[in-house]
């Protein structure tokens, strides 16, 4: 479990494809926790676009800025991926080059519309897995933050949701921990990559509730371990 007592380590997070409501309000967190982060997407303007409005919410920050994703990547010390899983693929392989020798955090969920409360994992076993797959050994894969709801992250109040980190050596799984903690929310290790199958497919559940009770932050939380 982690804290929110961290200090920030990596110098820089680009966020791909964060234009989008969760690349957004992750975006917020961090650079409230002293993170200098860039907003990544396919187009300059929609990403530049994404940073004036969270700068209305920061005030002028210095530590947010847009680029390109192939630039944003190119200048990020971790790289956090929060595209459809229809652009999973296509998009991670644009980027081959730029994450080498980096840790990648995908937050894509393989969602088949239109049945998005029914759990459909891809043949990798998860999409983190087919990151890593795709990417190959040249880059640590994890797998976090998708069961937390965006509505959330942009909200200066607690998020009453724990995050599983899964990934593909205890030391990146450690430094994703570090950047749950920063998002003010308490994560767990929850083992090697493998186990993203879990978090992943969880979300199907989540929406399928949130559908059923007529709410948007369904959530997780691990009980029994002391606090």
């Amino acid at each position: 479990m982690t804290e929110n007592t961290a200090t920030p380590t990596a110098k820089t997070i680009a966020i791909v494809g964060g234009t989008g409501k969760e690349g957004k309000g992750l975006a917020f967190r961090w650079v409230k926790a002293g993170y200098t982060v860039i907003i990544g997407s396919r187009q300059l303007e929609k990403a530049q676009a994404a940073v004036a409005e969270l700068k209305e919410r920061l005030g002028p920050e210095d530590k947010l800025a847009g680029l390109t994703n192939p630039e944003a990547a190119d200048a990020a010390d971790i790289v956090v991926l929060t595209v459809p899983y229809a652009a999973h693929r296509d998009t991670l392989t644009s980027l081959y080059e730029q994450l080498q020798g980096k840790i990648l955090v995908d937050v894509t969920v393989p969602l088949v519309p239109p049945r998005v409360s029914r759990v459909q994992m891809p043949p990798a076993g998860s999409a983190s897995m087919e990151a890593q797959q795709i990417l190959g050994e040249g880059v640590q894969v994890a797998s976090a933050f998708q069961n937390i709801s965006y509505e959330k992250l942009l909200e200066d109040e607690p998020v009453d949701c724990d995050v599983l980190v899964c990934g593909s050596s205890k030391s990146t799984r450690a430094q994703v921990l570090e950047l749950v903690c920063a998002a003010g929310l308490v994560g767990w290790d929850a083992g090697p990559l493998e186990n993203s199958v879990i978090p992943e497919g969880m979300t199907s559940i989540l929406i399928g509730l949130n559908k059923q009770y007529g709410v948007q932050s369904a959530g997780i939380k691990i009980t029994g371990i002391p606090r």
